[in-house]
């Protein structure tokens, strides 16, 4: 065997046991006895001290310095073993088993202070939380930006500034059109409940619609909707309000496009490196076309509007365009998982800010609430009016994901420039989503972004799957000229 062939031999179990350290996490979220916190927290960090050890072995580093590329998918292979051994030799073995163990515990803390409205009892174990990311971010960052060694765990080649400046250029455009359309009278409302076990049955449905596939997955439930797993294993969640129901849908969506994007990886590069999804901003470029510009679409929606009637009956939404509307409604809310497109990284800006400020010391912990609070008020115009619609609504703050907001926004921006590309490319993709069928949609996506899975880096997908760098432009033409159409601008 070869340097490369004996690393990636190791490498395969390395990745293996990764995928049962996140299958500790999806049970965590789903099926887990509550009294199992303190137990599953030393379970999270034996694994994070096994899997700490493999990374950073003498004997990887001896075939990382042996090893020839013989072709492309060999060199990235070697690109993503190397960037995680430098990366993970710079963290110490105790703080990888102490942040494991720690986010594990702030996680079902994080819950019950949700439930109680109760954000002092989830002050102290974020402040530790907080204090390990901070410790992790000095070790690995030298003298570069802190906050921009915890982004680069999920937004390879990313900077705080160069986000920062994207954003900067979508909130005017952003805060202009929303403006613009509360200024005018809103589509209606859903008005009555919703069986939950006929919601589930229907998203369900839609998750095959989008080409889910069950028999490498699963559907459950879940206070946050997320997706798990990759390769032969991948699991979404979605949640139920009666009230609601496209929040339902729509989670599912969204979360199919998260497990289409690991379900639809070309087989060869199963627990490899390149075996799951390239940066969390792509992942989420799948998930937000699979959800907007697909699943919000004027075709799709008909289309769904027939499957509601079927489901519930008449639920006072006369005709396919009045439910076009309300699907697409622009309201007033607190919460960023239940936003509409065009307030939606509105709230993701919220966070980034936040978060960067935390990271750099220039925001206490104790006063991350009135920080949100205030900021909130100034964005939306209106007081937050409890803490499960403030500060702490996300889970990723409990669970140590610092850096991981703003590639929410991004993979807005991403989804922006693969929309245009996907209507060059499908010309009668309205009439195929009119039929409930996104096949077409999906197999564009999965040729030209999902199959390759970390072949590229993120910039990299992008642009080969669009023909362009990825900028904020294609994003807010499509926003604008969307809802200018509903709301008569």
């Amino acid at each position: 065997m070869t340097a490369y062939d004996e690393l990636m031999a190791f490498q395969r179990d390395t990745e293996a046991l990764g995928q049962v350290a996140g299958r500790l996490g999806w049970d965590q979220e789903t099926m887990m006895p509550h009294g199992a916190t303190p137990q599953r927290a030393e379970e999270h960090a034996a694994m994070a001290n096994i899997l700490h050890a493999r990374r950073i072995a003498p004997q990887v580093g001896e075939w990382l310095d042996k090893a020839e590329a013989a072709d492309p998918v060999a060199a990235a292979n070697l690109r993503h073993i190397r960037r995680d051994y430098e990366r993970t030799a710079k963290v110490p073995a105790r703080l990888a088993a102490e942040l494991a163990r720690t986010t594990s515990l702030a996680h079902r803390v994080w819950a019950q202070a949700r439930a109680d409205e109760d954000v002092a009892s989830f002050l102290p174990i974020l402040k530790q939380v907080v204090a390990l990311r901070i410790e992790e971010a000095a070790a690995v960052a030298g003298n570069t930006d802190p906050y921009d060694a915890l982004l680069d765990d999920y937004e390879p080649g990313a900077t705080g500034e160069s986000l920062g400046a994207m954003f900067a250029a979508l909130r005017p455009r952003l805060v202009d059109l929303r403006a613009a359309i509360l200024d005018r009278p809103a589509p209606a409302m859903l008005d009555q409940a919703f069986d939950d076990a006929a919601q589930l049955a229907l998203s369900e449905k839609l998750a095959l619609a989008f080409g889910y596939s069950l028999d490498t997955g699963r559907i459950d439930k879940a206070v946050h909707p997320f997706s798990s797993g990759s390769g032969l294993d991948v699991r979404i969640t979605t949640r139920t309000n009666p009230r609601d129901p496209f929040n339902c849908f729509y989670s599912t969506i969204h979360e199919v496009g998260h497990a289409a994007y690991e379900q639809g990886i070309d087989a060869t590069h199963l627990l490899t490196p390149l075996g799951r999804g390239v940066s969390m901003g792509v992942h989420e470029s799948q998930s937000r076309i699979y959800e907007n510009q697909l699943g919000r679409s004027r075709a799709f929606t008909g289309w769904l509007y027939g499957q509601m009637r079927d489901a519930f009956g008449d639920f006072g939404i006369p005709d396919e365009d009045a439910f076009f509307g309300t699907v697409n409604r622009v309201s007033d809310g607190f919460i960023r998982t239940e936003a509409d497109e065009v307030q939606y990284n509105l709230h993701v800006l919220l966070r980034f800010d936040l978060e960067r400020a935390l990271i750099a010391g220039d925001l206490a912990v104790d006063d991350l609430e009135a920080a949100w609070n205030d900021r909130f008020k100034a964005d939306f115009g209106y007081a937050v009016d409890k803490p499960s619609n403030g500060v702490l609504q996300d889970v990723h703050w409990s669970e140590g994901l610092f850096g991981y907001f703003p590639t929410y926004t991004l993979g807005n921006v991403y989804a922006g420039c693969l929309h245009v590309a996907l209507r060059d490319a499908v010309p009668d993709l309205d009439d195929q989503l009119a039929k409930g069928d996104t096949s077409k949609a999906t197999a564009w996506l999965r040729e030209n972004v999902q199959q390759y899975g970390g072949l590229r880096t993120p910039v990299e997908t992008i642009a080969h799957a669009t023909g362009a760098a990825p900028s904020e432009g294609p994003l807010l033409d499509y926003l604008e000229a969307k809802f200018a159409g509903i709301y008569g601008l």
